[in-house]
């Protein structure tokens, strides 16, 4: 398995994932609702998206089994989103994607924050990401000081990424979480 950009011929894979309830339960956009063109436009759309960085994570004979992004990019912080297709789960793939994805948040952009929320009915993303070593953040206000980001999580968890950032309590966050010059508070 590997990661690479989008091409055309992964629409018809991304809209069995987008129409799969099985998939799309406890996600924020209304996914039933696109179309093949739709899933067309998102992927001309990232090929040139300065901002976002969208990527295949393909099987190793370059089947298409999932998405993963950094969105909102910036020089401190980016948004991660994954999803892979229904047939995709329990093998690798989003473990693989996930990690690869990282990896360059840190290596091609030197980002000090990757964040991402979940909608705490999504059971299956909070397992996943709970067997990964990451942790919830149960406040309701999250700000991601230096990356410019404030971002309020009523109803959503949001999971930080722990490995290699020293964690410790201090008396103005509930987690502080220090990579370098910034911080996560919660």
């Amino acid at each position: 398995m590997y990661l690479r950009k989008l091409e055309l011929k992964d629409a018809p894979f991304m809209l069995e994932w987008m129409h799969n309830e099985n998939v799309t339960a406890n996600l924020q956009a209304d996914f039933a609702s696109k179309t093949l063109q739709d899933a067309e436009q998102f992927i001309v759309q990232s090929q040139d998206d300065k901002k976002n960085l969208n990527l295949a994570i393909v099987s190793d004979i370059d089947e298409y089994m999932g998405t993963v992004s950094l969105k909102h990019i910036n020089d401190k912080s980016a948004e991660f989103a994954i999803t892979v297709r229904r047939s995709a789960m329990g093998k690798g793939y989003a473990k693989y994607g996930m990690e690869a994805i990282l990896k360059m948040a840190i290596s091609k952009y030197g980002l000090k924050y990757v964040y991402w929320c979940v909608n705490p009915d999504n059971y299956r993303a909070v397992r996943f990401y709970e067997k990964n070593n990451y942790v919830k953040v149960n406040q309701s206000d999250i700000c991601i000081e230096g990356g410019g980001v404030q971002y309020r999580t009523d109803s959503e968890i949001l999971l930080v990424q722990i490995s290699q950032i020293d964690i410790r309590v201090d008396t103005d966050c509930l987690w502080e979480m220090t990579i370098s010059d910034g911080r996560i508070c919660g």
